[in-house]
């Protein structure tokens, strides 16, 4: 990062940090960050702040945001680069929030030339040169360490796309193998699949078999939400997943109990 960049963000830091009540209650309210140190909660809380500062909350549809939800967003939505840094998230610079499940409507030519259009009701979606585009009722239930979590799904596309395009392989740091990488999810990509055409009851969402770069999201999810599940279901994707994001949510999981 620039030095002139890290001055104005420290500057804007020492300026507008939010009281420290408000900040518990929303950390309080999100089962998800139990188990961190205060120091680790201090580290979180300036990344958000820094967040909601660079980033724009577009609400639509009538929702209204109050300090409480940004705080709510934002805290889950820097978890992810808690230790890559802000500017992992750099190329967009909004999140548009709908009330509930949106409808996107899809247009496709197929072999013969014909146009095929298609209607989907998504709870998130992250455009590859654009917004974020999030339900709010899909934010609020998130957190919970359920497993499920809209935000750190849709962040995670964007690491993602940080490589040109979405395809389960986000940009390596120095020492990561690409080979390692591709092996270790395409292997466990290919035997989820199996399991899932097969009728397969499983404890990770099944809507990680649609592609590699929902895997990757879905195992995103479970990473943060369900470390132990994920950690005893895909061993091999865990520490691939622990390296990249350069946290171990199953250590903190411990603290939790």
């Amino acid at each position: 990062m620039g030095f002139f960049k890290n001055w104005c963000r420290q500057r804007f830091l020492k300026r507008a940090l939010i009281p420290q009540a408000e900040w518990h209650a929303a950390v309080a309210g999100l089962p998800l960050l139990a188990g961190m140190s205060e120091a680790e909660l201090v580290h979180l809380r300036d990344l958000a702040m820094l967040f909601l500062h660079e980033k724009s909350l577009e609400p639509v549809r009538g929702l209204t945001l109050t300090t409480d939800m940004k705080l709510h967003l934002a805290a889950q939505a820097v978890l992810p680069i808690m230790y890559l840094g802000l500017d992992w998230y750099a190329g967009w610079t909004s999140v548009v929030l709908y009330p509930g499940e949106f409808v996107i409507r899809s247009d496709w030519l197929d072999e013969n030339g014909l146009i095929h259009s298609r209607r989907e009701i998504l709870s998130g979606e992250a455009w590859e040169r654009g917004p974020v585009v999030l339900s709010w009722a899909d934010v609020a239930a998130s957190g919970t360490c359920d497993g499920y979590n809209a935000v750190i799904h849709e962040m995670a596309h964007k690491l993602d796309a940080l490589n040109g395009m979405a395809n389960g392989l986000p940009p390596l740091h120095k020492g990561m193998s690409v080979t390692s990488w591709a092996k270790t999810f395409s292997s466990a990509y290919e035997g989820f699949c199996q399991r899932v055409d097969g009728n397969e009851e499983t404890l990770i969402d099944p809507y990680a078999a649609e592609a590699p770069e929902e895997f990757f999201a879905v195992m995103s999810e479970h990473f943060f939400e369900t470390p132990d599940l994920l950690k005893r279901e895909y061993s091999e994707v865990y520490a691939q997943l622990k390296e990249f994001y350069r946290q171990d949510p199953a250590e903190r999981l411990i603290s939790r109990q």
